[in-house]
């Protein structure tokens, strides 16, 4: 059985959210993480698809949006250098019962909006089945993680592995 994390990142941290769900994943499914830049579309033994973004402005990120964020790095620089999880997800063949799980980071404070339940909204008119939507906290735009998130992310990537398993 097996599992692909497909995620984008500005500034990183999105990135260590995906490597450590990836790391729970691995746990009982063989687990493939990828920045979308690289990620092709799934293919047919994909048991479990978990994709993962920042939240920009309420939700996915946009191109203005990520335009923003070069701004905002301090060397003009960011992880994922093109298309996000918007335009990936957009690109998905139709699918019947395919299974998908969603993440999004964000400061955690009211009216921040969510990715991950724009990612599941999304992923649910390609077929999918979402099976669960999380949510890992910065402590500001460019982060850093929030304390104790990277061990949330590696536990929520193992009971996802254990609930494909069990079924």
């Amino acid at each position: 059985m097996s599992a692909v994390v497909v995620y984008e990142s500005m500034f990183g941290s999105t990135q260590a959210v995906a490597e450590a769900v990836g790391r729970g994943l691995a746990k009982h499914l063989s687990t493939e993480v990828l920045e979308v830049g690289h990620a092709p579309l799934p293919g047919p033994g994909v048991d479990l698809l978990v994709v993962g973004g920042p939240t920009h402005a309420f939700s996915m990120s946009r191109p203005q949006t990520r335009t923003d964020a070069h701004k905002d790095s301090p060397d003009g620089r960011v992880i994922s250098n093109g298309p996000g999880v918007r335009e990936w997800i957009d690109s998905l063949p139709k699918q019947r019962g395919a299974r998908a799980a969603v993440f999004d980071t964000k400061v955690l404070k009211p009216l921040t909006g969510s990715a991950a339940k724009a990612e599941g909204k999304a992923l649910t008119a390609h077929g999918y089945d979402v099976l669960a939507h999380k949510s890992f906290g910065v402590s500001g735009k460019t982060g850093p993680l929030s304390d104790g998130e990277l061990a949330r992310a590696e536990a929520w990537g193992e009971q996802l592995a254990a609930q494909i398993v069990r079924h």
